[in-house]
């Protein structure tokens, strides 16, 4: 047995020994991190998908990212599972998934034509996802929870994904209606935008384990139904609408409002 004033060999003074253990054996949360990998692989597949020339599936790829990205924070809240972690994890994911992945798709869809110009606009994309997500870790205590302080990165790949998916599924050419530099205004609009100074709804203050109307449950049978019509179109015109729904309640909160009425006199 050593004795007391001899150390074991790789111990540290002032208890730092049994601290380092303590963090060796911290664990993680498997059920939303297991969400945030998920989302993180449907991101890398979409590259790998657009590296092999299938468009149609790597925009499908990066809708289902979005879909499986959405979950992980609310199952997280729902199980009382949050974490530093995964929270960090969850924002790395998110740059491959709603960053790199929507940019590299565009460029090799319909950029790579356009030459400089082209993978400046995809740069100029995937650099604001970089921006906006930073911003988000930074701000996230701070801002208005019922907002998001300019477009969200899931909302911007969505846009570009449903582009991309709209303009495959109704077989429309890269030749027609100049498509790439449609294509490129589309990557120029969604980075910008995430980096805007522009409030876009979160869906943040939606309570899912509160009671709601019956109406309310025919609202998302009648969602499900528009939805399956047609696909590419009904979710094209969903980002869209949201995608420009930011700078509509931007514009509302910058108009003037009516000068209150004149107090009256003092009375007789």
């Amino acid at each position: 047995m050593a004795e007391p004033s001899e150390r074991l060999p790789g111990s540290l003074p002032g208890g730092s020994a049994s601290r380092i253990i303590a963090l060796r054996r911290r664990s993680i949360y498997l059920l939303p991190n297991l969400f945030t990998t998920a989302a993180l692989f449907a991101g890398f597949f979409a590259i790998v998908q657009a590296m092999n020339g299938r468009y149609d599936i790597a925009a499908v790829a990066i809708l289902v990212a979005m879909v499986l990205d959405g979950l992980d924070g609310r199952v997280a809240r729902l199980t009382r599972t949050q974490s530093e972690f995964g929270a960090q994890y969850d924002s790395l994911a998110d740059m491959v998934s709603f960053g790199a992945a929507p940019a590299l798709v565009m460029y090799e869809w319909a950029l790579k034509g356009l030459g400089r110009f082209g993978w400046i606009a995809a740069f100029v994309y995937c650099a604001c996802a970089a921006l906006r997500l930073a911003r988000f870790n930074v701000n996230i205590e701070v801002v208005d929870r019922r907002f998001f302080q300019g477009l969200p990165s899931p909302g911007a790949a969505a846009l570009v994904a449903g582009f991309v998916w709209l303009a495959h599924d109704n077989k429309i050419h890269l030749n027609e209606y100049n498509l790439p530099w449609v294509a490129a205004f589309v990557a120029l609009y969604t980075g910008i935008t995430m980096v805007a100074n522009v409030p876009f709804y979160s869906f943040k203050d939606i309570n899912l384990r509160k009671a709601v109307p019956f109406w309310g449950i025919l609202l998302v049978v009648l969602g499900f139904v528009l939805v399956s019509f047609d696909p590419p179109i009904v979710l094209f015109l969903l980002f869209w609408a949201y995608g420009l729904s930011g700078y509509v309640v931007w514009l509302i909160r910058r108009r003037p409002r009516p000068a209150p009425p004149p107090s009256g006199g003092p009375s007789a």
